[in-house]
Formats: structure tokens, sequence, C-alpha cells
């Protein structure tokens, strides 16, 4: 989730940047080596840091200034996207995926879906910087059960055409379809943490299989 930015700034990135080509269709790639930031780009000095084998943004002692984003170099269209995560510093916390997103030039900001974590948000769809709302809500009930608070859970975001489906530790908390036309189906991945009080969001085990 986070603040209104205009929507032209996406139409803007997309016209930029075109998608590049699948890898090999079927067969699942490792996006993080566990121990470098090799095929991610982002502010890697003071937000993001590697611990453990896994990908942290933010830390429990300070606050976190505003939303910051590790985005991978690369684009992808169609895709089931396997991670780990949990989330750290309180009911406060919130963080996400983005999937089919783009950089907002000259901006710390990203444009696109997000797959969102947090009390409140877990399993949502939300549109990042651009439509700047819930497009696909999940059942708070549901996921009260399904998320394990500060330990390590599943997310596997699934996208074919202009279907999305989310699911966390093996259950479905969403499943849409986009109906603009004017919204682009590919972009970059990236992970957040979002502006606010003293937080950490881990992620690590991230592959991707690529569907024809």
């Amino acid at each position: 989730m986070n603040t209104p930015k205009p929507f032209a700034l996406l139409l803007l990135a997309a016209t930029l940047t075109l998608p590049l080509a699948a890898a090999e269709p079927g067969k699942a790639v490792s996006l993080f080596d566990g121990q470098t930031f090799k095929g991610w780009e982002g502010d890697t000095t003071k937000t993001f840091r590697i611990q453990d084998g896994a990908i942290v943004g933010g830390n429990l002692t300070d606050k976190v200034p505003r939303n910051e984003f590790l985005t991978t170099t690369r684009q992808y269209t169609n895709f089931v996207l396997r991670l780990e995560f949990k989330l750290l510093g309180g009911p406060k916390a919130n963080a996400g995926v983005q999937i089919r997103t783009q950089r907002i030039p000259n901006h710390h900001e990203v444009s696109g879906y997000q797959a969102d974590m947090g009390d409140g948000w877990w399993g949502s769809l939300y549109d990042e910087s651009r439509r700047n709302k819930v497009l696909a809500k999940a059942d708070a009930q549901l996921t009260d059960k399904l998320v394990k608070r500060n330990e390590w859970n599943t997310y596997e975001i699934r996208c074919e055409g202009k279907r999305i489906r989310l699911a966390i530790n093996g259950t479905q908390t969403v499943d849409y379809t986009e109906e603009d036309a004017k919204i682009p189906q590919f972009g970059i991945i990236a992970v957040q943490i979002h502006g606010g009080p003293p937080s950490e969001a881990w992620y690590r085990k991230l592959a991707i299989e690529e569907l024809p």
C-alpha cells in the first residue's frame, strides 16, 4: 500500500521498458542466491541487507523513512513466483511483493501490482502508486488463521494473462482478473519495506517458473 502517485508516470515507464525474452517455460529458477544482490537493484546501503540467507528490508531500531523497493533487473510476463517471507515490528508493520511493476523515473517509488503483507492487508492485491486501491481484498478471518506472525510463511503468486492469483501457506486468498486493457501485463518483480515505525521484512527462497 502507498500514497497516491500520478497514473501517467506508470504509462511513461511502461513505454520506456519492454519485457525481456522468457526463460524455459515450466522450469523454476532461483531469483536470489542467498549471498549477493546479483540480479537486483535498490538501496543496498541503508535499507536492504542480506542476513541468514535472506533479503531484509528495514530494521527494528529506526523508523523506516519512506517506502523502498529492491527490484529485479529484468522483467517477467506470465509466471508463478514462490517465496518465503516474515514481517517483524508489530501490528503497524507493512510490506509487499511487487509484480508486473515499473519503476517511476527519477523516484524511489514503483508502480504496479502488489501482493500485500501486514495486518488488515495480508493476501490482498493492491495497486501501488497507480490506482492506489485494493483490487482484490482477502478474507481477513481466513488470513488471520493462515499467517504465522513473526515466523516464516509462503507466498505463491500466479500471473497468467490478465488473471492474478495469490496464495499464502498453500491457501488461495484472491483470484483477480484485470479488466483495464491499458494496464501492462509485464514488469519487474520487487520486494518492499513500507515507510513507518521500526520494522523488518524478510524474504528468502525466491524462485520463478515462467509460463508460456
